[in-house]
């Protein structure tokens, strides 16, 4: 596969009509030039990601304001026809966050007698920042592609915790792919093209949009506000900090299977949020559930939002920041030190029978070992946390994303050659 250049600023229109006037077309279609340079806005919506690198985009990346996310789950059972679709799927994802059409000429270059390969519905979209991310779920290392003794021992469904309410429908899944872009027509489009040509090869199972990331994974970000009105993910870690991404995002070689070296794993559980029963909940119960300041987002007992935490002085009522906070709970030093990269969004579903929104937090962590990490993190919260009288966990997923492409990989060869 020929690999495309990174543009860095033409939409998939453009690429389309202005061979002529100046602009280069080399090989896939890889863009190395423009007639006119862009304005602030608009390089602000034509910035690429880089799809090849040590790790996968769409884990450190900056987070997008947008996402797209899907499982899917393998009809095949020939091993080749799995390795054909990660193939094809490479050079589509590496096409599409460079800006252009999942294929060559895709949209219209086949003359009028066939599907088009490309669905059309971004040409005249920049890449917003697209990033697509692949990993790897427990049940695709059964007996189907003689993949049994190359599962990590961390690859494993999460345990039912306390209080779980699980849609079979919405958790699981062989393979999950995550769209993220600033554009939410980017992402549905990147998700729409792969699905279709994974017909007969894989199907989806079940996928999910989000708007608003509720947590920042770099300094350059500010902390974004989730569906209860507060500001989630402060002590989130940061692309900025290589030693902590080290030591609790990145798989090291010695970790488990020496395929995953580079990779890490996605936890991703469907949060519904109460909304109803939260808004007429008074501010001084909503701030000790939380155990931040609403406004400013500081802990409780202190002043800035990134203050830390105290969780040792006492004011008229008990503790400042109380026994059943949210962030207590979840923080590092309630812990002994175990964090995650939260990369989390938004979603409103619509509403239920009963005239509630279905609302609530699509939570996404990354981290080195769920079963070390995610899993005694999230067993303290559902035993102890106040939040969950506001809260119920609807889906559930576990993935082992792989380290990124380099050279002429495809998604998984680290795997399927290992």
């Amino acid at each position: 596969m020929t690999r495309p250049d990174s543009p860095s600023g033409i939409s998939r229109r453009q690429l389309l009509g202005t061979a002529g006037a100046g602009v280069v077309l080399a090989g896939t279609g890889a863009v190395v030039g423009r007639v006119t340079a862009p304005s602030s806005e608009d390089a602000a919506a034509d910035a690429v990601v880089p799809f090849r690198g040590e790790h996968q985009a769409g884990i450190i990346t900056p987070a997008q304001d947008r996402m797209h996310f899907v499982t899917f789950d393998v009809t095949t059972r020939d091993r080749n026809e799995l390795i054909a679709l990660l193939t094809t799927w490479t050079a589509m994802a590496e096409r599409m966050t460079a800006g252009l059409e999942a294929t060559e000429n895709g949209a219209t270059g086949d003359g009028g007698y066939r599907p088009p390969s490309d669905t059309g519905e971004a040409l005249d979209l920049a890449a917003s920042r697209l990033t697509l991310t692949i990993g790897f779920g427990p049940s695709l290392f059964d007996d189907r592609f003689g993949l049994a003794d190359l599962r990590p021992a961390a690859l494993v469904d999460l345990p039912h915790f306390p209080a779980d309410n699980l849609d079979p429908a919405r958790s699981g899944g062989d393979i999950a792919i995550q769209a993220c872009a600033d554009d939410p027509q980017v992402a549905v489009h990147a998700i729409r093209n792969l699905a279709r040509v994974a017909f007969g090869t894989a199907s989806v199972r079940w996928s999910q949009l989000g708007f608003g990331r509720t947590s920042s994974t770099s300094t350059s970000q500010t902390t974004p506000r989730n569906l209860f009105g507060f500001k989630d993910g402060t002590n989130n870690l940061k692309a900025e900090d290589p030693q902590a991404l080290t030591e609790s995002v990145w798989v090291a070689s010695g970790d488990d299977r020496p395929w995953l070296a580079g990779g890490t794993y996605l936890v991703a559980r469907r949060i519904r949020m109460l909304i109803e029963q939260w808004d007429r909940t008074v501010l001084n119960e909503q701030e000790a559930v939380i155990g931040r300041d609403k406004r400013e987002g500081a802990p409780l007992g202190r002043t800035n939002e990134f203050d830390e935490l105290d969780l040792e002085s006492n004011g008229p009522d008990g503790p400042f920041v109380p026994t059943t906070a949210h962030v207590r709970l979840a923080s590092a030093q309630h812990l002994g030190g175990i964090r995650i990269l939260r990369r989390g969004y938004n979603f409103t579903d619509g509403s239920d029978g009963f005239g509630h929104l279905d609302a609530g937090l699509f939570f996404i962590a990354f981290c080195r070992n769920p079963l070390e990490q995610f899993v005694p993190m999230q067993l303290g919260l559902a035993r102890h946390d106040g939040l969950n009288e506001y809260i119920q966990h609807v889906g559930s997923a576990v993935f082992a994303c792989p380290p990124g492409t380099v050279g002429e990989d495809y998604w998984g060869r680290p795997l399927f050659e290992a």
